[in-house]
């Protein structure tokens, strides 16, 4: 077996592979959450993520968190009991969006859509007429989608606008402030190029100001965690929780390869690598699921050709490329795969070797 350690080629819808500056920063000798040298790490990291986030917002931060940890910070510091959510729901995270708000108290208001398809903008704005909040998933990891959050935040009235960006964020656009996104999250592990762990989360002032002052997270209160971020032009920070110190300085190694090379052009990347890989898997006579004019140029899902066993095809490519895509999930678990072409991924050479390597596993099975 290879050394999964150093030989593995993530290009599943989970984890992707680490640039290299990101790696040679996870190894820096670990200082205190409080020495100077780190908070002016967290700084530039803060104004890193402003940057890929295309905002302003001076509350925009890296919780420690995962990406479902960023999913309910924006919900259990918005919605309360009895308070209306509309949440578009177009695949798996959708859903749990849902089922975040609902446990927050929320009224849900589920706007369905049929997987792979996505959102109805007009549909979701007309689900009620007084939401305390809008909610959707910009680009849907389950069913490889990508939906237009900018119509949906033109148009939200008096609504705060909840936007899942895990796939997104660092390799596809998004500007929060243009678009009308009121409290954002997303992940390291994807786009970014940073082993998971953290969630870039940003709160418009708006989103401040109309919060829940005394939300059922102690942890994840955006009240608190203003401060911990010394989130009002660095002053009058306070201590909320110990920060994890070397995964910010992951991060602040990927947003400082990401800026280098130029977001335009990482985003540019990011749409080359989807159209060669799904041009070459139609060439393989492989059909796409996510509607044609919407898929992903992060993540890519194909069904699985008849006859063919998924999970199958999947070790192959594991045991003998060391390749790693995903299963579908929910209902299309065993009848689509998922290809990420994310950070450092998002490239031709990798195109080429997924290519290639599926077509040998497919044969094998």
């Amino acid at each position: 077996m290879p050394d999964i350690l150093t030989s593995r080629f993530l290009f599943g819808p989970g984890p992707s592979n680490c640039y290299p500056e990101v790696t040679a920063a996870l190894a820096y000798p670990v200082i205190g959450h409080l020495d100077p040298v780190f908070i002016e790490r967290l700084e530039n990291t803060c104004a890193g993520l402003r940057t890929v986030w295309g905002t302003s917002n001076a509350r925009t931060l890296p919780l420690s968190a995962t990406g479902s940890g960023g999913m309910e910070a924006a919900f259990v510091n918005t919605v309360a009991d009895g308070d209306v959510a509309v949440i578009a729901v177009n695949g798996l995270f959708g859903e749990r969006m849902c089922e975040v708000a609902r446990r927050c108290g929320a009224t849900v208001v589920r706007v369905d859509h049929d997987w792979g398809q996505p959102i109805d903008v007009e549909r979701v704005l007309a689900a009620h007429p007084q939401p305390k909040v809008i909610a959707a998933v910009h680009a849907e990891t389950s069913t490889g989608v990508l939906s237009d959050i900018a119509s949906l935040g033109q148009n939200k009235g008096d609504a705060l606008l909840i936007v899942d960006a895990v796939t997104s964020i660092g390799g596809l656009e998004v500007t929060a402030d243009d678009w009308g996104i009121d409290v954002g999250y997303a992940c390291t592990q994807k786009c970014l190029g940073v082993p998971p762990g953290l969630s870039p989360f940003t709160v418009s002032a708006r989103a401040f100001e109309r919060r829940i002052k005394d939300p059922r997270s102690w942890y994840l209160d955006i009240g608190l965690l203003g401060g911990y971020v010394g989130a009002v032009g660095g002053s009058g920070r306070t201590y909320h929780h110990t920060a994890p110190v070397s995964m910010i300085a992951g991060l602040e190694a990927g947003l400082h390869r990401i800026l280098a090379e130029g977001l335009a052009a990482v985003q540019a990347r990011h749409r080359a690598a989807a159209a060669a890989l799904q041009a070459g898997l139609q060439e393989m006579g492989l059909e796409l699921f996510a509607a044609e004019g919407h898929r992903l140029p992060s993540l890519t899902t194909v069904k699985v050709p008849d006859g063919v066993d998924s999970a199958a095809v999947r070790r192959y490519l594991l045991e003998y490329f060391s390749i790693e895509i995903g299963a579908g999930a929910g209902f299309y678990a065993s009848s689509l795969w998922r290809i990420g072409m994310m950070g450092p991924n998002a490239n031709a050479a990798s195109v080429t070797l997924v290519l290639g390597a599926l077509k040998e596993a497919i044969a094998s099975a």
